[in-house]
């Protein structure tokens, strides 16, 4: 800290302890993953398509993801979206590079899943397989992870964030 700088100037991520950073990197690390992982298996599979999740939608916006999914231009573009971008979200969250655009682009994407099939209206409660959740889902588990991400600036810690930073510096 320089004699310019006061402890409230400093970021929020200069000011973690070794196991806070390690926790955000993990963090950042294996949201980025899920994010990458879900993105290749959707480019990947030909068959792939949201169309089926949309047309299943039942709450507030359900017309809007029908014409979505009924519209044959719009579902390619919908698909392309939403495949590259789980991929770049999830490259970017990994490298730490673009951290916060990249967790507000997660915690959107993430939040038009939950608008498409909240819990309330998919059965509720918890079934045997685990797959039911009442209010509170992955996504939304998920978004709050994302915006810890944010929030702390997480891709300064041990990210591409933190060279950019560095060289704007220079």
């Amino acid at each position: 800290m320089t004699n310019s700088q006061t402890k409230s100037e400093l970021d929020i991520s200069d000011r973690l302890n070794r196991s806070q950073r390690a926790g955000l990197l993990t963090l950042r690390i294996f949201i980025g993953w899920h994010f990458l992982y879900e993105g290749i298996i959707k480019w990947t599979d030909p068959e792939w398509s949201a169309a089926g999740f949309l047309k299943s939608s039942k709450w507030i916006l359900a017309g809007f993801f029908t014409w979505l999914a009924e519209n044959d231009v719009l579902l390619i573009l919908v698909d392309f979206l939403n495949q590259t971008g789980l991929v770049i979200i999830g490259i970017a969250l990994i490298a730490g590079l673009f951290t916060r655009p990249a967790a507000i682009s997660g915690m959107v994407l993430l939040g038009l899943y939950y608008l498409a099939h909240p819990p309330l209206f998919d059965g509720g409660l918890v079934s045997a397989g685990g797959d039911r959740y009442l209010l509170i889902d992955k996504n939304l588990i998920e978004m709050a992870g994302l915006y810890l991400l944010f929030a702390f600036h997480s891709g300064k810690i041990l990210g591409l964030d933190a060279l950019i930073q560095l060289w704007r510096k220079v």
